[in-house]
């Protein structure tokens, strides 16, 4: 099989993506920080379980939503629920899955932490862009997205990430 070697302009557009998605992922995480004491991942859960019906959310549509692996969000919804802003409870109708609770709590560090967060997504991505560069954007990563997780009917457990499963610990 020949390698399809990139391009010179897709090289530099693949540098380009990389260094950006880095830049910004570290200076989110920063702010987050430094205003919230929270790096993106706990936010992005906070402001996931916001959004959805009565603030709950199976975990593994949670983790979907947020394109991580199981295993990632449990480790870090634990860490939110020591901290009183999520609660775990049992799933009713499977015994085996959990549903994620924003609490009182979460909900009001949410709120303090969202415009800090929001201003500093605006001044590194969208105030650089033109609206057409916005659109265009959000074209080409759905895309990418889209085409990344192929027909979900039809995908690997090691196409998506929610999907996979942890490796089998020695006892």
């Amino acid at each position: 099989m020949t390698t399809r070697w990139l391009t010179p302009q897709e090289q530099r557009a693949w540098r380009a993506y990389i260094a950006s998605v880095a830049l910004v992922e570290d200076a989110l995480d920063r702010q987050l920080q430094q205003e919230a004491g929270m790096p993106h991942l706990y936010y992005s859960i906070l402001a996931s379980l916001s959004e959805a019906p009565e603030r709950r959310l199976r975990m593994t549509d949670l983790a979907e939503r947020l394109k991580i692996t199981r295993s990632r969000l449990t480790y870090a919804v634990t860490r939110l629920e020591k901290d009183g802003l999520v609660r775990r409870e049992d799933c009713r109708w499977d015994k085996r899955g959990s549903i994620a609770t924003l609490t009182d709590e979460g909900m009001r560090v949410l709120e303090r932490a969202a415009p800090g967060h929001v201003e500093t997504v605006r001044a590194l991505l969208f105030d650089r862009l033109t609206p057409e560069q916005v659109g265009q954007l959000e074209e080409i990563f759905t895309a990418v997205g889209e085409g990344f997780q192929g027909d979900s009917a039809h995908a690997t457990p090691e196409d998506v990430p929610w999907r996979r499963r942890s490796p089998k610990s020695c006892s």
